[in-house]
């Protein structure tokens, strides 16, 4: 292949978000249709997946900070990359434990359920961010384990536990 026959990523696309819970489910809809206009080759199970992480890392942002994010997705060529930036230097669970603004598993679960997640300080906050890869690295069993182990700690009320 030359280089002149590769076919361009998109441009990523990047929208502030509002502080308030209201804010945080339009915000994942609308990563998930960027990742459904670029065609990107993630199962509606894998799709749900990355909308549920997406959820968790604006809903940390929005109510740890009270000042808006900034949600950035990416499609690297072999992943799709959310990155939500915020205001607060304290780092993801940093406190010693990994919880969500409801007091479940939030970072758990995307470290469960993402390919890859992390983050990094950028000016006077950071950047939070994981990546979704295609299906096979996830099969059924082991998203359905995922997703009732994150059920049953809900119910049971908040745990932390160490990253």
């Amino acid at each position: 292949m030359h280089v002149t026959d590769q076919v361009p990523l998109p441009v990523p696309q990047s929208w502030e978000v509002q502080p308030s819970p209201s804010a945080v489910r339009p915000a994942r809809l609308l990563v998930r249709e960027v990742a459904r206009f670029w065609a990107v080759p993630l199962s509606d199970d894998a799709l749900r997946e990355m909308e549920l992480c997406t959820s968790e890392l604006i809903t940390n942002a929005v109510l740890y900070t009270e000042r808006p994010c900034l949600v950035t997705v990416r499609w690297t060529g072999a992943r799709l990359r959310v990155e939500v930036a915020d205001t607060s230097l304290i780092p993801p669970g940093g406190d010693g434990s990994i919880r969500s603004g409801n007091g479940g598993r939030g970072l758990g679960l995307v470290a469960e359920l993402a390919h890859s997640w992390g983050w990094f300080p950028m000016g006077a906050g950071k950047v939070v961010w994981f990546e979704s890869a295609p299906d096979e690295v996830f099969n059924r069993d082991k998203r359905l384990a995922v997703l009732v182990n994150v059920a049953q700690s809900r119910i049971a009320g908040p745990l932390a536990f160490s990253a």
